[in-house]
């Protein structure tokens, strides 16, 4: 960030000696100003413009005067135009300078900032909210075809992974996604074209920005990424597996760029990878024999990866079942469940495995947390959700449903006859947030959760 501010200080410079030698030094700032700002004024533009003074700006704030811009096509509002008091413009002025028709402005961006740095650019807009990024899209051509740089791709590899998104299928349209958006806390309802329309196609992985796909009425798998629309069909199984299946996905690297891996696994035991590089299914066969089978899994609960291995939950023996993607082998541990524990769900926050599930004792109900522990492989209670929320379940049937979890953030649905509750998790903070409703685009009409999977959001990840 150092390197990057030296050389937007640079840039600012060069711009500041140059508008000097075309007009007199500009007053300097008044020291009781909350915000230094040099007004330059070149005589052959009537419009001023405000320029923060770097000198006494962090890098975060230059970050965020950056990331300011964008929700005018075509102008970057770093310079803000600010107009003489006493002038005042026509309304056909406003809006034809506003749709970026103005002469002026448009030398100003070609003279001066056509030379700023490229890899300066790439390095700020990686660093933008997702929504945020796809307005910037707009500005310019150059801008709209950065998610296929890979310059840009690694600038938003390097970064930490942002808090996860929940993409989620309703009742009333199961052949639609609403993306649920925490920091926002806002649904969005995108499209994807490529996924068939007349069949059930249930959100079952994720992995580096990407979801896989299960259709459930011809069993094939899909790959996509929700927020560009990269779509890829997997070939057909080698098995025919007509029973319920657990899925899992991982990594090669730290991006989808280094290929990724998808795992399915049936109640017999059957089981088959897919390899993205090869774009084949491989390592076919069956769970060894020192595996209980049939495998009765936990079908409400979703597997969870932990770098290469993915965890899936047992119902019979109680425990969990482990697959390494990388030495392909198998391991099987007996772990019994808190006593009172129903609807419960595996949960990862970082290495941790966690337990997330319904604590129910006379008519009592609460949503408790706990943490597996290594040395003992017992799970110990470290959270439970406030009491004054459990009292609103008290004497009712609930029933939970765990939308999906990643980054230590999770979501979760609980229903009864008289309630409908969706809330998130946040397994670092232990904060408990009550999530908005979703609703039709346009509509008041509440739309009913049915299943999801949480994925980390990524403008460059390629399926």
């Amino acid at each position: 960030m150092d390197e990057e501010l030296a050389m937007l200080r640079h840039l600012i410079g060069q711009l500041q000696e140059l508008l000097h030698n075309a007009s007199p030094p500009p007053p300097p700032p008044p020291p009781s100003s909350p915000s230094s700002f040099y007004l330059l004024h070149h005589p052959h533009y009537q419009n001023r413009w405000c320029l923060p003074c770097i000198e006494e700006t962090s890098a975060d704030d230059c970050c965020d005067i950056v990331m300011a811009a964008g929700k005018r096509p075509g102008i970057f509002k770093m310079l803000e135009t600010a107009k003489p008091p006493h002038v005042k413009r026509s309304r056909k002025e406003r809006r034809s300078f506003t749709q970026g028709d103005d002469d002026t402005s448009g030398n100003m961006d070609q003279e001066i900032w056509q030379e700023f740095p490229q890899d300066l650019f790439e390095a700020l807009l990686s660093r933008l909210p997702i929504a945020t990024f796809f307005q910037f899209r707009t500005v310019c051509r150059n801008w709209n075809v950065l998610i296929d740089s890979d310059s840009f791709s690694r600038c938003c590899t390097e970064l930490p992974q942002t808090i996860p998104w929940f993409y989620t299928i309703t009742h009333e349209n199961v052949n639609s996604g609403q993306v649920y958006d925490p920091s926002l806390k806002k649904w969005h309802h995108p499209v994807i074209p490529a996924l068939p329309k007349k069949t059930i196609v249930l959100p079952m992985a994720s992995a580096g920005g990407l979801v896989c796909f299960l259709d459930i009425g011809h069993r094939n798998f899909y790959v996509s990424n929700p927020l560009t629309k990269s779509f890829r069909e997997l070939p057909a199984r080698s098995f025919k597996v007509w029973s319920r299946v657990a899925v899992g996905m991982t990594l090669n690297g730290n991006s989808t760029s280094h290929g990724y891996k998808v795992l399915w696994v049936g109640c017999e035991g059957e089981y088959e990878v897919y390899d993205s590089l090869r774009n084949v299914w491989t390592k076919r066969g069956t769970i060894p024999s020192n595996i209980k089978l049939p495998v009765l899994l936990n079908f409400k609960s979703q597997p969870v990866a932990i770098h290469s291995t993915l965890y899936f939950m047992l119902t019979d023996p109680e425990g969990i079942l482990s697959y390494d993607m990388v030495s392909g082998k198998w391991k099987q541990s007996i772990i019994p469940g808190p006593p009172h524990l129903s609807d419960h769900t595996l949960a990862e926050c970082g290495e941790r495995l966690m337990l997330v599930g319904l604590l129910t004792k006379n008519a009592a109900t609460c949503v408790c947390v706990w943490e597996l522990q290594k040395m003992t492989l017992l799970w110990k209670e470290v959270d439970r959700m406030p009491n004054i929320w459990c009292l609103e379940f008290y004497g009712k049937h609930i029933r939970m449903n765990c939308l999906g979890n990643k980054g230590c953030l999770i979501l979760l649905s609980l229903r009864s006859r008289q309630m409908n509750r969706l809330v998130t998790y946040n397994v670092v903070t232990r904060e408990w947030t009550k999530v908005p409703g979703c609703t039709v685009p346009r509509g008041r009409k509440r739309l009913w959760i049915a299943c999801g999977t949480a994925f980390h959001p990524s403008p460059t990840a390629r399926a």
